[in-house]
């Protein structure tokens, strides 16, 4: 064994010293660097390099004595900067007139080796404060230990905790926060610096939202802290629609390149995920970061907590698995002096620190003259630990580091103010001994709280510990091992409800693979217009887009359900938005209600001339012969009925629509009248000639006169039951034409409409019936057939027009009752006038009293030839 006789000073107050054996280059025992001179001690456990148990190690025997010595295989020179972390705390602290005057703070300083062998060999070392182990002595004489820094991994801590309790020494962590640690009942002595990241799964769960990643793989360490984050995690992605697509449970291995250890990373290139999210304790994350440098897995964005600084591996590969990775960092602020402290730094300062010697030798390929290593070669005067490998970045300063410097302030806060109550109540005696009990730190270490040069307030008090802000960092890696992390965006939590995300996309690089935002989704996102719909059987993020039905939309991305739109709105094609009805009715301008009321109109003159024809030609013997009277009626009532429909055209209103079905209902009950009057006419006309018959005096009286008025009359009060009880009003048809809303004539009462309709319909079937039965009954002006034809028409145009009108709608349905109007009184205009007119106006010889018995003997002529011919 070598010992060292101090070389140099620090910080004024400190000498150091150091004491190592097995210098061997592939060799290394517990190397502590200690102050010799300190009145108070803190001890500093860092992990320095991986390593490898020699095989004799491992085998535990009691017929040998124990190996002490391990292999180390890397050395993890990025977490140096923890120690000169801690060397700068000590420095500042020592040189502070205002903190702990007159006390020197010294320490010592440990590999942390994540071993179950070694971990306590630490630890005891510490605790008998030689080189040589001691169990419950401390060699110690002139120093007081007051509390070690250590923990990376919760692991360490936990068990270093359980040995430190039986002395009750107080463990200040710098590693992640873990919720196992927080047991007091298990680790009373224990204390975490840093916060509860009880609002990193909301973080994660923003950036994800953020980006639409609904489809990611989740990648935890086979623990219990694992498992509680994997269910934190699940829960919130529930609510927020996020799945996943499938979870890996990391081995927590101590042995690496394990070949079981790695395996899962070939399931990583054919998973359907591109977001990967990776949380776990650091033996864990130490088996993934090698595993990406031999498992090559491009095309994957990784989101992965701060603590991967812990243990990402130093490789100078550019095409790196975790190259446009996303870690999530408790917000720090700068630490005034420390990156001057570390461009400052070198070996010669510390010429005990084997660790820094070494560290200079490997990276700078020299040794400056008063360190460790001696002079070896010449050191360029500008050579920095700022100009080290780009994969070794010592110059930005890491969480575990700054919660190393927040650690040794609040042990320095604690141990101040004990010596302050001391002095106060003690004596002189006991104010120039700084001699203090472990135990004593408990109290002052639960209430301790400051504010930081930094600015911020430290606590180790978890009650109050809440992490409420988070930088968002991008890996970059780039040529010759340069890797950067770069600051993108941030994450602040106000409060359980109230989370803010600020992201710069512009400078973000993603991995390998991806020249725009990556997606990560199990199904593409439905487009407006289109809804979700869940696949049986697979995860709600899995669905198929279906496009919005009949009167709905969407007017955003993934919708759960389609809305339907208003009343007075329609969707547009591409049913992603609703569009203002067009308010329509059968206008006047319409093409359809101008063919209809150009067809009113011409048939309205048409029967006024007709009417003049009659009026003018009222003595001949064809209009007498046919009871002149009522063929006026009659031809009034169809002029009434061709210009009732123009009621149905233009824009209703209260009295159009009143009028419109009155109006109706009453003009064609007088003309359906009217031809049954003239139908019984006829059949008295002929039943008269008979003497001593009553029906000679029916129609001497006029009493077939009478029927139109008694129907009318019963019309008239159908109508008024219907205008009494439910009348006609102005609605809205919003349904019946496409981006169309129609104002029509609600018909108030269907009962009352329909019993107007069929009693118009009975009466019309009446005529019918009658007119049919008179059709052969001799006479020159008989017109029994041509009143049977006209209702034959006029039946069969209202029996046709039941079924077309009930499949119609809005404007055609109105169209439909015009046309059927027109064309059932043109009907019996047709079939009733038309011959009379052609007589009166053509063969107007038949129309007198001469041509009436020419058509008699020509009729008998013909008969008597017939009959002598058979």
């Amino acid at each position: 064994m070598a010992i060292l006789k101090p070389m140099s000073t620090f910080g004024n107050k400190a000498h150091l010293k150091i004491y190592c054996t097995g210098l061997r280059e592939d060799e290394i025992c517990h190397c502590t660097v200690q102050i010799l001179d300190g009145d108070l001690v803190l001890g500093g456990f860092f992990p320095l390099y991986y390593m490898n148990q020699d095989p004799d190690v491992s085998r535990l025997s009691f017929l040998f004595p124990p190996k002490t010595y391990v292999r180390a295989i890397s050395w993890f020179w990025k977490n140096y900067q923890y120690v000169l972390a801690f060397y700068f705390a000590m420095e500042e602290i020592n040189k502070d007139p205002q903190l702990l005057p007159n006390v020197t703070l010294g320490f010592h300083v440990y590999n942390a080796i994540a071993s179950d062998h070694f971990t306590l060999w630490s630890t005891l070392l510490w605790l008998s404060g030689t080189t040589r182990l001691f169990p419950n002595y401390n060699c110690q004489t002139r120093s007081s230990f007051a509390a070690i820094i250590a923990g990376t991994a919760a692991a360490f801590s936990a068990e270093t905790g359980t040995l430190l309790e039986l002395y009750k020494f107080p463990q200040v962590t710098y590693g992640p926060f873990d919720l196992r640690l927080s047991d007091k009942d298990q680790y009373p002595s224990l204390y975490q610096m840093a916060p509860k990241d009880s609002t990193l799964v909301h973080a994660m769960i923003s950036l994800l939202l953020h980006f639409g990643w609904t489809w990611v793989a989740v990648f935890i360490s086979d623990d219990v802290k694992g498992g509680q984050f994997l269910g934190d995690l699940k829960a919130q992605m529930l609510k927020k629609g996020i799945c996943v697509a499938f979870t890996e449970k990391l081995p927590a291995t101590k042995i690496m390149y394990g070949s079981s250890d790695i395996a899962f990373m070939s399931r990583i290139r054919i998973s359907s995920a591109n977001v990967h999210i990776l949380y776990g304790e650091v033996k864990s994350l130490i088996t993934v970061d090698i595993a990406a440098e031999f498992f090559l897995t491009t095309g994957k964005v990784w989101i992965m907590t701060a603590k991967w600084d812990i243990v990402v591996y130093e490789t100078d590969h550019m095409l790196h698995s975790f190259h446009g990775s996303f870690s999530f960092s408790p917000h720090k602020g700068e630490v005034p002096g420390f990156r001057h402290f570390l461009k400052t730094s070198n070996p010669s300062q510390y010429p005990e620190d084997f660790y820094f010697s070494k560290l200079w030798l490997t990276f700078f390929d020299c040794s400056l003259p008063g360190s460790q290593c001696g002079e070896i070669g010449v050191c360029p005067p500008n050579t920095s630990l700022e100009f080290m490998p780009g994969n070794i970045d010592l110059m930005t300063l890491s969480d575990s580091s700054y919660f190393i410097y927040n650690a040794v302030y609040a042990v320095a806060h604690v141990l101040h103010k004990m010596l302050l109550e001391k002095t106060e109540v003690g004596s002189p005696e006991d104010t120039e001994q700084a001699r203090l009990l472990p135990w004593q730190l408990h109290p002052h270490l639960k209430k301790i709280e400051f504010t930081n040069s930094a600015g911020h307030s430290i606590s180790l008090d978890e009650k109050r510990q809440h992490m409420a802000q988070y930088d968002i960092q991008n890996t970059l890696n780039f040529p010759a091992g340069l890797r950067l992390l770069v600051k993108v965006g941030e994450f602040v939590s106000k409060s359980p409800h109230d989370h803010g995300l600020v992201i710069n996309e512009e400078v973000i690089e993603w991995p390998v693979g991806f020249t725009e935002t990556p997606q990560s989704v199990c199904s593409q996102s439905c487009g407006p217009g289109f809804r979700k719909m869940p696949q049986e059987g697979r995860p709600v993020c899995c669905f198929t887009c279906v496009f919005c039905p009949e009167r709905h939309i969407s007017n955003q991305t993934d919708a759960e359900q389609c809305t339907q739109c208003p009343t007075h709105e329609y969707p547009n094609r591409d049913r992603d938005r609703c569009l203002p009805k067009i308010v329509d009715f059968l206008s006047f301008e319409d093409p359809l209600g101008m063919a209809l009321t150009h067809t009113a109109l011409t048939f309205s003159v048409l029967t006024a001339v007709v009417l003049g024809i009659f009026v003018k030609h009222r003595d001949t013997a064809i209009v007498k012969a046919n009871n002149r009277t009522l063929s006026y009626t009659l031809l009034i009532s169809l002029l009434l009925c061709f210009l009732c429909a123009l009621l149905f055209i233009g824009h209703p209103n209260t009295a159009t629509c009143i009028l419109q079905k009155i109006t109706f209902g009453l003009v064609f009950t007088v003309a359906v009248s009217t031809v049954l009057a003239k139908t019984i006419t006829v059949t008295l006309a002929f039943k008269a000639l008979k003497p001593g018959r009553t029906m000679r005096w029916l129609l001497v009286s006029g009493a077939s006169n009478s029927i139109i008025p008694i129907c009318s009359l019963i019309q008239l009060t159908l109508c008024g039951i219907w205008l009494g009880t439910s009348p006609p009003f102005i609605d809205t048809d919003a349904h019946s034409e496409h981006g169309h809303i129609i104002i029509v004539c609600n018909k108030g009462s269907l009962v009352a409409f329909y019993c107007v309709l069929g009693y118009l319909g009975s009466l019309a079937l009446v005529s019918f019936t009658v007119a049919f039965l008179a059709r052969n009954l001799p006479d020159t002006f008989n017109e029994a057939k041509f009143l049977t034809f006209s209702m034959l028409v006029f039946c069969s145009v209202w029996v046709t027009f039941l079924p077309v009108y009930h499949s119609t709608k809005g404007k055609v349905m109105v169209a439909m009752e015009v046309f059927s109007i027109l064309a059932s009184s043109a009907g019996l205009l047709g079939c009733i006038f038309a011959p009379k007119c052609y007589i009166i106006l053509i063969r107007s010889e038949k129309n007198s009293l001469m041509g009436l018995k020419n058509t008699r003997n020509f009729r008998g002529n013909r008969h008597s030839e017939h009959s002598n011919h058979i």
